[in-house]
Order: C-alpha cells, then sequence, then structure tokens
C-alpha cells in the first residue's frame, strides 16, 4: 500500500469539493440546520417542562452525534458515488492502484468532510445552546471514534452494494442511518424497546455509545467494558465490510461487470 496513491485520491475529492459550492454547501448546511432546529426544540421542551429537567444534553448532544456519524458515512459512499457518476472507475484501476488504496482513500476523504461538519456543530450547539462538551470529559473521544468507525463500516458497505448492483442502488444506501437509528436508542434508552429490538441493538456499535451518554448526563459515568464491546464491534464491522468489498471488487473485475457499468442496474 502505497500512500501516496492514496493520497492522490483524497487530493481528488478536495479538488472536486472544493471547486464547486453545489459539494461544499452540503459539508455543514444539513448539520447547521439540524443543530438549530433541535436546539430551539429543546430549549421548548425546557420551557414546557415542570419537571426541571434539562434536555439540551440529552436531545441535541445526541442529535450532534448521531449526525457525525451520518456525515463520516456519507462522506465515504458520496466520494465512491462521484466516481460512480463520472464513470470514472476503469480510469482508476487501470492505474496500479490498489484497492486497499482506493478504500484507504475514501476514508481518508471521510474524515476531511466529517470534521468540517463536526466542527460547525460543536460551535452552533456550544455558541448559541450553551451545550458544554466537556461534561463528557475523555469519553467523548472514545464516543465519537466508535461512531466513526461504525459510519466508515457502513460507508464501504453502500460502495460495495452500489458496485455489485449498480448506480441505481444507490437509493438503498441514503436511507440507511434512518433505518438503524430507531435500533441504536439515539432518543431513547434501549430498555423501551420490545425485546426483539433489544437483540438488534446491542449488536450494533451506537447503542452502547447513546446509553453512556444519557449516563453520563444523568450523573452517572460511562462505562469502559460497554465502551470496549462498542469498539470492538465496530473494528469487527470494518474488517467485514472490508473484505466484502474486495470480494465485491473481484467478482466485479471478473465478470467484466466494472467495464459494463450503466446508470440503471448491473445485475
Amino acid at each position: 500500500m502505497t500512500t501516496v496513491r492514496t493520497a492522490a485520491i483524497v487530493l481528488r475529492h478536495l479538488y472536486l469539493v472544493s471547486g464547486s459550492p453545489a459539494r461544499m454547501l452540503p459539508l455543514f448546511a444539513w448539520v447547521a440546520i439540524d443543530m438549530v432546529l433541535w436546539g430551539f426544540i429543546t430549549k421548548y421542551l425546557n420551557a414546557v417542562s415542570a419537571a426541571g429537567f434539562d434536555f439540551v444534553p440529552v436531545f441535541l448532544g445526541a442529535v450532534l452525534l448521531w449526525d457525525f456519524f451520518t456525515r463520516v458515512m456519507h462522506g465515504v459512499t458520496m466520494a465512491f458515488m462521484e466516481d460512480v457518476w463520472s464513470r470514472n472507475f476503469l480510469n482508476i484501476f487501470a492505474t496500479p492502484l490498489s484497492i486497499s488504496e482506493y478504500v484507504g482513500g475514501l476514508v481518508l476523504s471521510s474524515i476531511a468532510t466529517s470534521s468540517v461538519g463536526l466542527v460547525v456543530m460543536l460551535f452552533l450547539a456550544s455558541s448559541i445552546f450553551g451545550l458544554s462538551f466537556f461534561a463528557y470529559g475523555i469519553a467523548l473521544i472514545p464516543f465519537l471514534l466508535v461512531l466513526f468507525l461504525f459510519g466508515i463500516a457502513l460507508g464501504i458497505l453502500g460502495a460495495a452494494i452500489v458496485l455489485r448492483f449498480g448506480p441505481a442502488s444507490e437509493w438503498f444506501i441514503w436511507p440507511v442511518p434512518a433505518l438503524v437509528s430507531p435500533f441504536a436508542g439515539v432518543f431513547y434508552p434501549i430498555s423501551t424497546l420490545p425485546r426483539w429490538m433489544q437483540h438488534i441493538c446491542w449488536a450494533l456499535p451506537p447503542s452502547y455509545i447513546f446509553e453512556n451518554v444519557r449516563a453520563i448526563v444523568a450523573g452517572g459515568t460511562a462505562s469502559v467494558s460497554e465502551l470496549m464491546v462498542g469498539a470492538g464491534l465496530a473494528v469487527i464491522d470494518v474488517i467485514l465490510v472490508c473484505w466484502v468489498f474486495v470480494r465485491v471488487y473481484r467478482h466485479s473485475v471478473r465478470t467484466g461487470l466494472i467495464a459494463r457499468y450503466s446508470a440503471e442496474s448491473v445485475s
């Protein structure tokens, strides 16, 4: 694996983003809207609630973390889809570029784009709504790391699906965060869900993160063992989806699908 080739993939996507306002705006616009919308919702709930419960760290903190995860996943898939829309696969893989270098470039591109959204969200949450993330302490680092790894895993899986079934299958990819969120316990404890849903929840790394976020907000401490389980699951997910992506890529090359990539679908 050559870092120069990986950096070339990153540089290509940075040129695409920086040279187009249409690509630059989504990096921070949607997360800013989410933070403002949920921020005022939580302030309204604080105003009408008689319990004296502060909804800001519970809901706004959850929205920030979940939006970060979504930005990470979409950072990978958007970088991949740029090559899909431009029919650039043959040009890329006709070079000595390896599949690990290509995937590594997608991941680094996602780090760059999701970092922009994270900075915007932190600024809005702290400056407008007074949400201080110092309350999470050092636990904020593993929180973000686990969500980052799981976002990378789903992003690579989404890229594998599109590579295998064609550009038309991209509409199965964008709703993935919304489909995962009921099982991640973003806004409510896992214990409120039916038993069959709880079994699915504990197989997803984000559920461990949001359960510990609520524990800290309630005045408790984060569970190191649960964070380790969540991190372990996230690492396993990344390894599995990388294996899947490699298998799909080899199948596409062996069968010639990558050369017949159409805008509709690939069977």
